[in-house]
């Protein structure tokens, strides 16, 4: 209701009178007997009702209808043209029950011969279906109500009833001239005032009118030539579904607030004049005394204006020329007729260009069952509440990571809550790098990373940085926002959290250092350093990353962070705000590719011993002893040089690396690509337990091995699919029979001494 915007609709109303495109006449609106206002299709909720079917009886034809009442204002009766029961009545007339008006019997392919007898009775003035039916076969309009949905003096004897009252009277009149034939029960969808529930009544009434198809018809070819794309792309074809099918725009409403429409009327009752003030004197009659409509515009109206009517519009204002088009529009499904299609009109009618490149269409967030959220069903989720207990950067998050392309979010508090932990988890990582790095000097962000001094687990968290900056910026441009979602997730927590900062403790803390450099008795200042350097280089990078998706956890942080951590990020004038740092930009080829894939071997054994310590109980503190097998040279040559991880990441009392077979004792076992798990149960498991294992693994691989082998002996799969794909199980089939193989030896070696001596 600014002036400026309030200025931009007078401008747009008034161009579009003087070009013909909007007009005053009559045409049925939903009307709201309570409020008495015209309402939009988006202000009706409708909602299913147990009603009835009445089947009355005209003379000659039976009729079925929900509304009984309404047949006082019928003006035909409607079949099918190619319903063989009704072909000799069609172009004859019928004399209309408690009327006894004469009306004609029409045919109609609009006609569902399906519905009640096949012949529906026609009334223009009181069903939108009926009012086109009626245009297209010149029928008159009848309208037998008031403003207030009484009866008016077209009912006869039914006049000054309410609607309600008068359908109860007109279907005992019926009843009484033996013209009820039968009533059944029937569910159907009624409109309701999205005010004050009120049912709403099709009602025929003098409103201002927009001709959109001439709009409509520029506003689908501009997405039809790529002008504007929706994402998904699916959604298109419901936006072309409504511009083929659009019908012309009731504008105005009859309510308090809003903008008041240009229009003056002057005592002589002339034609209306549009402008953006009162005429002097009617061209007319003469007179000088005029009264503005008193109506308002629908909001949708000016909503359609928005793109350019916050610019400045219809002045040409730097803003407009600066950030006209836009790139994005983001808004739910349930809008794209109502503003998304009418901000595409109205933006090339008076910009010349779309007002958006894309619109990203979001999903519909429902409860966990995939119900839609709904206060009567006792099913909605606050997201008040919910951001007061798991905070709003949580809920953020969570909606992100649900939102995949073309599916509803089903939204629980479990979701949010495992999200709220992601949140928690920063925090520590964020503490941890604060004490690691308290009282480093800033670092210029050009000053050269020496690779000799950064440790095996630095080149590999470098190298996975770099690409989850590939992956993740990928993910965003292409509105995969769940794509991105989860693989920050995965990074931020298991690779950060879990892997790297447990290694760079071993040469951040002092007194760990040492084991880690082995022949080094003394901590070497530079390594450390490029360790702590690798830290917070990594650690403000996740921070960027994370900021669309966490704006506030992210800057907080951002504030926390060391100046030498800010600094390394942005030269030597960190930005005052993580918002306005710039998006990480990854290495055009990947870096540290060959330490990667040592460093990711390592951490595959000591998920392996983990796995065996969790299986089995063993507390955390506990150390074990580990003997690692492979036949392979490239492995046997990690595991030897890297040993020292192994042991500390895995808390082993002793690792030992070998070629030949572990044959001695007990053992649990865990494959870990080309290297061979074992940990000496003696003392630390039950034997018995641990066969019941390796039992049911070999079950549950072997059925998944018969599962794909009878895959590859269908002739027709092997024949249909692509080649990638058959390679792929056979892959899958030769690395199963190998584990199998395998864990089968080591079942073996477990077993009691009394099978063995058998």
């Amino acid at each position: 209701m600014d002036e400026g915007l309030s200025r931009a609709v007078r401008e747009v109303f008034i161009h579009l009178f003087n070009d013909g495109l909007i007009y005053r006449g009559e045409y049925l609106i939903n009307w709201c007997p309570r409020c008495h206002t015209a309402l939009s299709d988006l202000e009706v909720e409708h909602e299913e009702v147990a009603g009835h079917l009445w089947h009355i009886q005209y003379p000659g034809i039976v009729v079925a209808t929900t509304r009984p009442e309404t047949m006082l204002g019928d003006t035909a009766v409607a079949v099918h043209p190619d319903d063989e029961r009704y072909a000799g009545l069609v172009g004859t007339t019928v004399r209309l029950p408690l009327t006894d008006r004469a009306i004609p019997i029409i045919a109609d392919h609009r006609v569902d011969r399906a519905f009640g007898t096949g012949a529906v009775k026609v009334t223009p003035a009181h069903d939108l279906n009926d009012f086109h039916l009626g245009n297209d076969h010149r029928l008159p309009r009848i309208n037998i109500f008031t403003p207030e949905a009484k009866v008016n003096e077209q009912g006869g004897s039914f006049q000054g009833m309410d609607r309600y009252d008068a359908r109860r009277e007109v279907v005992k009149a019926l009843d009484a001239q033996g013209a009820l034939v039968k009533v059944e029960d029937y569910r159907h969808n009624v409109g309701h005032c999205y005010r004050c529930k009120t049912v709403v009544e099709p009602y025929l009434s003098k409103q201002w009118f927009v001709k959109v198809a001439p709009l409509a018809d520029k506003a689908a070819a501009a997405v039809r030539q790529g002008q504007t794309k929706f994402i998904p792309a699916h959604w298109a074809v419901t936006y072309f579904d409504w511009m083929e099918r659009i019908q012309d725009w009731c504008i105005s409403r009859q309510i308090w607030w809003g903008h008041r429409i240009p229009a003056w009327y002057c005592e002589g009752g002339c034609e209306p004049v549009v402008g953006r003030e009162a005429p002097a004197r009617c061209a007319g009659c003469g007179t000088t005394t005029f009264t503005q409509d008193p109506d308002v515009l629908d909001t949708w109206f000016s909503s359609a204006l928005w793109p350019f009517s916050t610019l400045g519009w219809p002045d040409h204002t730097v803003a407009i020329k600066t950030f006209y088009p836009t790139t994005v529009l983001i808004t739910g499904f349930d809008i794209i007729f109502f503003w998304v299609a009418r901000m595409m009109m109205m933006g090339l009618r008076f910009m010349g260009d779309v007002p958006f490149k894309t619109v990203y269409i979001t999903p519909l967030v429902r409860d966990p069952l995939g119900q839609k959220m709904s206060k009567s069903k006792g099913n909605v989720i606050d997201p008040l509440e919910i951001m007061d207990q798991y905070g709003t950067d949580a809920l953020r998050f969570t909606l992100a990571a649900l939102s995949v392309q073309g599916r509803d979010i089903k939204l629980s508090p479990s979701l949010i809550a495992g999200h709220r932990n992601f949140c928690n988890k920063l925090w520590n990582a964020a503490r941890f790098l604060a004490l690691q790095c308290a009282g480093d000097e800033p670092e210029a962000q050009e000053t050269p990373q020496d690779a000799a001094a950064l440790s095996l687990p630095d080149k590999w968290i470098s190298h996975r940085l770099h690409r989850v900056v590939r992956e993740a910026t990928k993910a965003i441009e292409a509105y995969a926002f769940d794509q991105a979602a989860r693989l920050l997730y995965q990074f931020v927590w298991h690779e950060f959290c879990d892997w790297y900062l447990e290694a760079a403790k071993l040469r951040l803390s002092p007194e760990r250092a040492a084991q880690v450099e082995g022949l080094r008795p003394k901590v070497d200042p530079a390594h450390r350093q490029a360790t702590a350097k690798t830290l917070k280089t990594t650690f403000e990078t996740i921070l960027r990353l994370l900021h669309p998706f966490m704006p506030f956890l992210t800057e907080e942080l951002w504030q926390q962070l060391p100046v030498s951590a800010r600094v390394a990020a942005e030269g030597a004038h960190p930005p005052p705000s993580i918002a306005v740092a710039q998006w990480p930009v990854a290495a055009p080829r990947p870096v540290y590719a060959k330490e990667a894939k040592t460093f990711q071997l390592i951490a595959e054994v000591v998920s392996a011993i983990r796995t065996i310590r969790s299986e089995h109980q063993v507390p955390p503190a506990k150390r074990m002893i580990a003997v690692l097998r492979t036949e392979d040279p490239l492995a046997q040559k990690v595991l030897g040089t890297h040993g020292t991880y192994l042991r500390e990441l895995a808390r082993l009392e002793r690792l030992e690396v070998r070629i030949t077979p572990v044959r001695e004792g007990p053992h649990a076992v865990a494959i870990a690509g080309p290297v061979e798990v074992y940990v000496p149960l003696a003392g630390l498991i039950d034997v018995e337990t641990e066969r019941v294992r390796l039992q049911k693994a070999i079950d549950r691989i072997a059925q998944v091995a018969g599962q794909v082998e009878s895959k590859l002996a269908d002739a027709a799969f092997v024949k249909r699919a692509p080649a990638e794909v058959v390679a792929e199980e056979r892959e899958r089939q030769v690395q199963m029979e190998a584990e199998l193989a395998k864990l089968r030896a080591v079942l073996a070696r477990l077993a009691p001494p009394a099978a063995v001596n058998a």
